[in-house]
């Protein structure tokens, strides 16, 4: 109940709470529905929104978008019209780099081909011959269709034109020799060895190198294997400099580059040690010998370059620097606008590769690259400023150019004396000169000259001057031979740079031309010589000489026996039609004898006479130009002694005593020498060495001392180093170059020589002269001893006629013979004539005499000055003209006085020769001249426009043609055998072996010469000698080494040995000849003994008690039958006399006729001690008129045959100081 009433009353209260909770409940759904319906409008205004919103934001992007590539854009238009206008002007400049290097590349093929071809093998030849090599090399690549360029040049493949500009400021020079040295050098695989006799390659390297701690060194170091290896583990270069013809063993290793890998790094084996190999080393070796000969071994280990200066190089220089003293302002200008623009090209270079680089390097669009495009437009602003500064500096160097230029002639004439003095060096190994004496002397010459506001006029000026200044300068170290071959030399130099002189007329000049046989017989044989004649026929094909031969009449016989044929007038046309060389020709044609003459002619009217008036000598002058560095050198010749005059000047330039020290080399000295150099260099006094030859294996060291002790910077300015040698090959060149030379030579001619004995101690000290107790004849003697003094000394210039062998007497023969004459003379009452005789012919004069026939002429010529008559007899005549005699007792000045009066020129006849001696003489001079002459020229072409090659090549065609076969020793044997009654078979047999060797040589070589110019052979150094021995148509030492002595030239010599060998070959095929040609012998001594032997074996008498006397016969050539006994022989020639054939005696020789040819000869032995005294001439026989041989044990040389006594109406030593000989064969 209560739960229900609780119900109740509970249901009451909630009911109407239902009701309400209901009608809430409805009224809530209602307002739900409405709220949905809001809130969908809601969502439908808020997704609109944010569409709006997010397309708002997509318009903004797409804003944004555009504006930035609308400055994108902007800035790519700006880019590209900065690229377009930037690179645009390269356009063109790049199109035709981009052709060209088209075809470089087709071409890179051949032209890389060639120029491996000159780095291999060219660089030790001359600018020329590497220039014909190359033409030949392009032409066969040409027709091997190896494409290469139209005009290939080394320089063009290989060059790198900023690193020649920098090489070329080194010091390299401008030419394009030069130029392609350089990259030689640094183009091959093997270490370069630079033959640099002027020393431009040296002075190059050194500036190149320096920035990379270059180290010099020598073989002569005693460190010099520490300073290379060091530099080798550094990797620093080395220049080892004037090395000579064979390199250290220890160097072999790195010249073949042998390095070997050891732990990744690489090493190279140095003699003991192992060393780390830097691949920054570099080597390079000089050596200043002006034609070394490397053998094979040496040469295929280096790189041989030649730096010998070229003419264009020289020239060069030799502008810049008249242009730098005449013109300063303008060769700075020059100087500086080549290092701007070397400098500039090398910027230019740079912004080229840094261009190339950016535009190879940069990804993508170029135009979006910002830094790209700066670089890119500043380099074109630098290179259009570098361009106008170019174009600036081109105008203003034209300009310098024109101007300097205008001094060209003087650097062309300038260049042309160097060359010709350069080649002097091959006459005498004393005469070098170095390229910075020539350059200071020249700079010396621009400043002493007199000036002239003409151009044209200073060039003459400058020219004049300097050419004076050179000869004056080069003849005070020149031979007297060589003064005038000096200047002959300077005056064709300067016409053929003028291009005056016709190369064929001045070959013929020289050589006579070449020539086997002459087809035309001569036309006065009573007077024209066949060697004339031949010479005569040959200069008729030379242009201007054409039709000579057929001119050639009796109306020349006038210029013929001229006694000065240089100034006499030829026949018309030709007097009017020759000049200057041609003329020459034709003389040297018909009169060689009178060539010094017409030489001087030639120089006087081409160059003035100062230049055949050479300076004298002058001691103090040679002093002025010295400086305490550069030694002072005497050049000494026989009988010249430079001590006593440099001791009185030194005297008087207050050297005298110790402050003036000499010693004469020779074993030992040298540590002596040594010590006193280094003191006196300090202390600034002198130091003499002596006789410099007689120590060769000192003189590097000396060469050591000049360079590196003989300094400026610590030598004292008076120090002098004095050197005498007489030349030497071995006489460091480096001190000749830079030192002072000079020659004295004992003056020439018989006045001068008295003249000087007189003048000089002891004559001239009035003690000697009066010191003794008989004046009458010590003072007649003396004169007598004297003028025997200067006759033995004058007679050498006459040759063989004079003296077998050239001896050198000298003052200190005639001093002790003074000296002993008058001591004699003051202990003797008697005179004591033959102790005298005894001492001075056999002793003191004698001792020199090494050949028994000039000891005989020796005698012979004293006694003429030691006899009774001298002394008793007024005036005793020493020449039949009575001109020379022994002045009558007087003063010292009436001698003096005497002397002076004798001609300057003495006649033969004083010497005791005939007038014919001096035409012997000037032939000699003449001889000696040309031959000098020819060791200074090229190599060069024959004649009619051939090739040197072509001329050796018909030449020696046309010998081989003509040489018959080797004799058939075996036949000859059946047919002569050894015979005990015929020794001639075994004479004959001995002849054939000796000639079957010699024509087997000289067949050999021929054909291989034949070989080797088409390039089947090699060319040895032997078959180089026969090649240019016969361009100059002399015997080559090949064949004269297996020859029979022969002066003859080549042409001469070949007709000679076709003559021997057709005599042998008449005595195979008709048996023993009647009368033998004694000069067809190869040894003529074997026959001579072969006839005694015959005879000796017929009677049987001991061989040794037989000689040979003689019958002249009156038949020239033949006899009927043989004699009984002996043989006949002929082709003897006597020389000094002639055979008269009237009175059967010796007899004076005919003007002119220098020969006379001997009639036929019986040589009848017998017994020695049956023959009869007769008044007869012992005539000594030589094989060649040189009479001088080696000598042989029997104190005859090896050209003496033997003795015949000839018939004479005159005592017999007319002829032995006539010098009357007979000769198996002629020169000519």
């Amino acid at each position: 109940v209560r739960a229900m009433e609780v119900y109740e009353r509970v249901a009451k209260v909630v009911a109407p709470k239902k009701q309400a909770l209901a009608e809430a409940e409805a009224e809530l759904g209602t307002q739900m529905t409405k709220l949905n319906e809001k809130r969908r409008e809601l969502k439908a205004v808020l997704d609109k929104l944010s569409a709006l919103n997010a397309e708002l934001e997509a318009m903004k992007t797409k804003k944004e978008g555009l504006e930035v590539n609308i400055d994108l854009c902007s800035k790519k238009l700006d880019r590209a019209e900065k690229l377009i206008g930037g690179l645009g002007g390269e356009k063109e400049r790049w199109s035709e780099a981009a052709r060209v290097l088209g075809v470089k590349y087709v071409n890179i093929t051949g032209d890389v081909l060639l120029s491996a071809g000159v780095v291999a093998y060219l660089g030790a030849f001359t600018v020329n011959f590497r220039q014909q090599c190359v033409q030949e090399w392009h032409a066969l690549c040409r027709k091997k269709s190896i494409p290469c360029s139209d005009v290939f040049s080394l320089n063009g493949t290989l060059g790198e034109p900023v690193k020649i500009r920098a090489w070329q400021i080194a010091g390299l020079p401008a030419d394009s020799f030069s130029v392609d040295n350089g990259i030689m050098v640094y183009s091959s695989r093997r270490w370069p060895l630079l033959i640099d006799p002027q020393g431009q390659a040296n002075k190059w390297v050194k500036n190149m190198e320096r920035p990379n701690k270059l180290s010099v060194i020598k073989l002569s170091d005693p460190n010099y294997s520490r300073t290379l290896e060091n530099a080798i583990q550094f990797g620093t270069p080395v220049l080892l400099e004037n090395v000579g013809e064979e390199l250290d063993p220890l160097l072999e290793p790195l010249l073949l580059k042998q390095t070997f890998k050891q732990g990744g790094v690489e090493y190279i084996r140095l003699g003991e040690n192992i060393i780390e190999y830097s691949q920054d080393f570099r080597f390079y070796i000089t050596t200043r010998l002006r034609n070394p000969h490397y053998l094979p071994e040496v040469s295929v280990k280096v790189a041989l370059v030649n730096f010998m200066i070229t003419p264009t190089g020289l020239e060069d220089q030799l502008l810049g620097i008249v242009a730098a003293r005449e013109k300063p302002e303008l060769e700075e200008k020059k100087n500086q606008l080549i290092l701007e623009s070397a400098a500039n090209k090398k910027q230019l270079k740079e912004i080229e590769d840094k261009i190339l680089e950016v535009l190879s390097s940069s990804q993508g669009n170029i135009l979006e690259d910002e830094t790209a495009i700066k670089i890119l437009s500043s380099s074109k602003v630098l290179s259009e400023e570098i361009t106008a500064k170019q174009e600036i500096a081109s105008v203003t160097e034209k300009e310098i150019d024109e101007t300097r230029n205008g001094y060209r002639p003087v650097a062309v004439h300038s260049s042309v004396l160097f060359f010709c003095i350069s080649d002097l060096a091959n006459i005498e190994p004393m005469y070098q000169y170095s390229l910075t004496w020539f350059v200071n002397l020249y700079l010396q010459s621009i400043a002493n000259s007199s000036k002239s506001s003409v151009l044209k006029e200073r060039i003459g000026l400058l020219n004049d001057h300097f050419t004076k200044s050179i000869y004056n300068n080069v003849c005070r170290s020149l031979f007297e031979k060589d003064k005038l071959l000096f200047s002959f030399l300077l005056s064709i130099g300067i016409l053929k740079s003028r291009g005056e002189v016709d190369e064929q007329v001045w070959r013929f000049l020289l050589t006579g031309g070449v020539a086997l046989e002459n087809p035309h017989p001569n036309p006065f044989p009573q007077w024209l010589t066949d060697k004339s004649w031949g010479e005569i026929v040959r200069a008729s094909d030379l242009e201007n000489l054409k039709g000579l031969m057929k001119d050639f009449g009796p109306q020349w016989k006038q210029l013929y026996d001229s006694p000065s044929p240089q100034d006499t007038k030829l026949p018309e046309p030709w007097e009017t039609k020759l000049r200057g060389l041609d003329r020459m020709v034709l003389l040297r044609c018909v009169r060689p004898d009178k060539m010094v003459p017409a030489m001087q002619n030639f120089i006087v009217d081409k160059m003035g006479r100062a230049y055949i008036e050479p300076p004298t000598f002058d001691l103090a002058g040679s002093f002025a130009d010295s400086n305490s560095c550069g030694p002072l050198i005497f050049v000494l010749s026989p009988g010249a002694d430079p001590m006593a005059g440099l001791l009185k000047f030194a005297q008087d330039k207050g050297f005298g005593g110790q402050r003036c020290q000499s010693i004469s080399l020779g074993q030992g000295q040298g540590p002596i020498a040594t010590n006193m150099i280094t003191r006196a260099a300090k202390e600034g006094t002198w130091v003499v060495l002596q006789n410099c030859h007689l120590a060769t294996s000192w003189m590097p060291k000396l060469e050591k001392i000049c360079e590196e002790v003989i300094v400026p910077e610590t030598t004292h300015a008076e120090f002098r180093l004095w050197l005498t040698s007489y030349p030497s090959q071995d006489f460091p060149v480096s001190i000749l170059q830079n030192g002072v030379k000079m020659t004295n030579e004992p003056p020439k001619g018989l006045r001068a020589n008295l003249l000087r004995s007189y003048l000089n101690d002891p004559i001239s000290d009035p003690k000697f002269f009066e010191g003794c107790n008989k004046p009458a004849a010590w003072r007649k003697l003396l004169f007598g001893l004297c003028f025997f003094h200067a006759l033995v000394q004058e007679r050498r210039k006459f040759g063989p006629l004079g003296w077998n062998i050239p001896y050198e007497f000298n003052e200190s023969d005639l001093r002790i013979s003074m000296r002993q004459q008058q001591m004699f003379l003051n202990q003797y009452e008697e005179l004591p004539l033959d102790a005298l005789t005894y001492l001075t012919g056999q002793c003191n004069y004698g001792g020199r005499v090494t050949d028994d026939w000039d000891r005989r002429l020796l005698v012979s010529l004293l006694s003429i000055f030691y006899c009774r008559d001298i002394v008793e007899k007024q005036a005793h005549k020493f020449s039949p003209g009575g001109l020379y005699y022994a002045p009558d007792h007087g003063e010292y000045h009436s001698y003096l006085d005497y002397i002076r009066s004798l001609p300057l020129i003495p006649h033969p006849e004083v010497f005791g020769l005939h007038e014919n001696a001096d035409i012997s003489k000037d032939q000699q001079e003449t001889q000696q001249l040309f031959d000098s002459i020819l060791l200074t020229q090229p190599r060069q072409g024959g004649g009619g426009g051939k090739s040197v090659q072509q001329v050796v090549d018909e030449l020696a065609a046309d010998i081989l043609s003509k040489l018959p076969s080797d004799f058939n020793l075996e036949k000859v044997m059946e047919l002569y055998p050894v015979l005990y009654a015929e020794s001639m078979n075994t004479v004959l047999r001995q002849e054939l072996i000796r000639f079957n060797r010699l024509s087997s040589v000289v067949r050999t070589t021929l054909q291989n010469i034949q070989k080797a110019m088409k390039g089947l052979v090699v060319m040895s150094a032997e078959l180089e000698d026969v090649f240019n021995s016969m361009i100059v148509g002399k015997v080559p030492a090949a064949w004269a080494a297996k020859s029979y002595p022969s002066l003859k030239p080549l042409g001469s010599y070949i007709i000679d040995l076709l003559a021997r060998l057709k005599f042998l070959q008449e005595w195979i095929n008709k048996g023993v000849p009647t009368v033998f040609w004694i000069s067809g012998f190869y040894f003529t001594q074997s026959f001579l003994t072969g006839v005694l032997q015959n005879y000796a074996r017929k009677y049987t008498i001991p061989i040794d008690h037989l000689a040979f006397e003689f019958e002249v016969l009156k038949e020239e050539n033949d006899m009927a039958t043989k004699p009984e006994d002996g043989a006949y022989v002929k082709g003897l020639f006597l020389e000094g006399a002639k055979w008269d054939r009237k009175k059967m005696v010796i007899g004076e020789s005919l003007p002119k006729i220098l020969y006379d040819a001997m009639p036929i000869i019986w040589l009848k032995p017998g017994e020695k001690k049956k023959f009869k005294d007769k008044q007869n001439y012992a005539t000594p026989v030589y094989k060649t008129s040189a009479r001088r041989g080696t000598l042989s044990t029997t104190g005859h040389s090896t050209n003496y045959v033997l003795t015949i006594q000839l018939p004479s109406d005159q005592a017999q030593q007319h002829w032995i100081n006539r010098g009357v000989a007979a000769l198996c064969q002629l020169d000519d």
